[in-house]
């Protein structure tokens, strides 16, 4: 696999299809400067956090700082980062009708006194 340097990642457009498929502006979850931000910047981010690429700067490292949790958000993006990780890591909901599906033995009649009854259409 083609290993990119750091100018490409820098200029790749940062997508989360599994947790935003239709993209970060119409989600909902972010202002629309949250969600320009991110574009821009998670590519790099994420590579930064992967250990792909290295801080070339303070602001960057701040960044990376941020990500580990090691100090708060101050800057616009590392706040559009926090948020993007606080959204895609909350616990998952749980359903008001239960955990889990109904299975076929849940709903299984018994029918040992009913072996001789005929259904007609």
């Amino acid at each position: 696999m083609a290993t990119m340097n750091r100018d490409q990642i820098a200029k790749k457009t940062f997508n989360d299809f599994k947790n935003y498929p239709y993209g970060f502006a119409r989600s909902g979850d972010f202002s629309i400067r949250e969600s320009e931000l991110l574009n821009k910047y998670g590519s790099l981010i994420a590579a930064l956090i992967n250990g792909d690429a290295e801080p070339m700067s303070a602001e960057e490292q701040s960044i990376l700082a941020v990500a580990r949790g090691e100090k708060s958000a101050e800057s616009p993006i590392e706040k559009a980062w926090s948020k993007y990780q606080a959204r895609i890591n909350r616990p998952k909901v749980g359903s008001m009708y239960g955990r889990s599906r109904y299975t076929d033995e849940a709903f299984e009649i018994a029918n040992s006194d009913d072996e001789d009854l005929v259904v007609e259409d």
